[in-house]
């Protein structure tokens, strides 16, 4: 959670302001040129791929599920809340840990037991959760109602959110059933590589950002760009699902 010294109501300076409205405008472009990426989409060729094959193709489903995982903003956007607070390696392979155990738990046995659910809701509800995250990393909660929420709890319940959007994703694109669980196991296999991969950079970028002097200056911004990018998220999927 951000530190109280940050600030307090969600009145912005001048200069933060301008920070944030860059902040926006570049997620605006990156949601806008993104499309289908946000709603766990894959793209055409990996789709026709998929639908196409038979039997065990491990490496494929390794490959597949590492770019679905690095492509994915929405993943990133809440694992970056998830870790813009925490310091200690233990303290994120925890968090990361829990997040892995629900999206990985979900993703299987949707796929599996094939439980779908609409992709467009369970998407909003996906950029709920960075909405969620990024309120909780400026005390949002404890301003507003008083209490903590259970930080591990919810990356848990979210993690288990982000496995049904994935899974309500694959069972539209009817993967054969011959060598189904291999597959799914080495695309799961894949999506925590990916995991690995953009968790790695957003420590590296973390760890320049948090030794300059404007970090603590400039988190609380971050966090509200984050928010509104959850938002964008919500309005881009329901505006899908009420127009499909």
């Amino acid at each position: 959670m951000l530190p109280s010294r940050i600030g307090g109501a969600f009145g912005l300076p001048a200069m933060a302001r301008r920070h944030a409205l860059t902040l926006l405008t570049l997620l605006v472009l990156l949601l806008g040129a993104s499309g289908d990426a946000l709603a766990h989409a894959v793209a055409e060729g990996d789709k026709g791929y998929i639908q196409e094959i038979y039997g065990v193709h491990l490496i494929s489903f390794v490959y597949l599920g590492a770019k679905h995982m690095v492509t994915g903003y929405d993943h990133i956007l809440f694992l970056l809340g998830v870790i813009f607070f925490l310091y200690r390696m233990q303290h994120i392979a925890i968090y990361v840990s829990l997040f892995a155990i629900g999206h990985s738990t979900t993703m299987l046995l949707g796929v599996y037991f094939n439980i779908g659910i609409n992709s467009y809701l369970i998407d909003a509800i996906i950029g709920l959760s960075v909405v969620y995250k990024a309120l909780d990393n400026i005390g949002a909660y404890q301003r507003w109602f008083g209490v903590q929420p259970n930080t591990k709890a919810a990356t848990l319940i979210f993690g288990l959110f982000h496995g049904f959007g994935l899974s309500s994703k694959i069972i539209e694109y009817e993967i054969s059933p011959d060598g189904l669980v291999p597959n799914l196991l080495a695309f799961n296999v894949g999506v925590e590589v990916g995991q690995l991969l953009a968790l790695s950079a957003i420590l590296i970028v973390m760890g320049f950002w948090r030794r300059t002097a404007g970090f603590l200056r400039h988190a609380y911004t971050a966090n509200v760009a984050m928010m509104c990018a959850g938002f964008m998220l919500v309005g881009y999927q329901l505006t899908g699902y009420f127009v499909a």
